[in-house]
């Protein structure tokens, strides 16, 4: 099968060709030079179709400093996580937890925000991709912590109780946008992001806190 090129992805890999071809006899281009030839190489290989728009391709902050090969200095990770825990909000009804059961459906669904996706259609949380999460599921990603007995080992009996509220409000934030607590969290930002809404968020939330989810039995 022949395999198609956007012309403007052609002429982008034919310029990222030349850098090549010249450093072999001159002065190597700057980290910048090749910043910014990248980045014309992925708008040129990019197009919109359905809810996939090119704002998907552009990196915020976070995104440019977590990109390099080296960690951000500390003054830009302090920039990132104040920028990112001032985006999180509360739920609206200062109800917290939702329904585990919805919670462990949302955990095992990574569909949602492809092209094909209607834009209003719910995405799943996808959280078994890097999780292990309940005893039950055995099939799980390693990328993040485990999340087994989260509430349980956290001492969490009564997650309303005034004890508990750090590590619910921490929890939330943390589903929210984690980039809050850590620069460069590979975690995604669920609730900064649009990815999950407030009642899919709540009902994570009850699968890793609930006493009663299977989670933390």
């Amino acid at each position: 099968m022949k395999k198609f090129r956007h012309p403007r992805a052609v002429a982008a890999l034919a310029a990222a060709g030349a850098v090549a071809a010249i450093a072999g006899c001159a002065t190597l281009p700057s980290p910048a030079e090749l910043d910014a030839l990248t980045q014309q190489v992925m708008k040129a290989s990019f197009r919109e179709q359905g809810i996939a728009k090119m704002d998907r391709i552009e990196q915020d902050l976070a995104q440019r400093a977590c990109s390099s090969p080296d960690a951000p200095p500390a003054d830009v990770a302090r920039r990132i996580e104040a920028e990112a825990l001032a985006t999180i909000k509360p739920p609206s009804d200062g109800k917290y937890l939702g329904d585990w059961r919805e919670g462990e459906r949302l955990a095992q669904n990574g569909r949602g925000m492809t092209w094909t996706d209607a834009a209003n259609a719910p995405s799943g949380g996808n959280c078994y991709n890097c999780h292990q999460i309940s005893k039950q599921e055995i099939s799980f990603g390693t990328l993040g912590p485990s999340l087994y007995q989260y509430g349980k080992l956290r001492g969490v009996t009564d997650p309303n109780a005034p004890a508990a509220q750090p590590i619910v409000q921490y929890t939330w934030g943390k589903i929210y946008n984690s980039k809050a607590y850590t620069a460069c969290s590979g975690m995604p930002r669920f609730g900064h992001a649009g990815v999950l809404n407030e009642k899919q968020m709540r009902d994570i939330m009850a699968l890793l806190l609930d006493p009663q989810s299977p989670v933390n039995q």
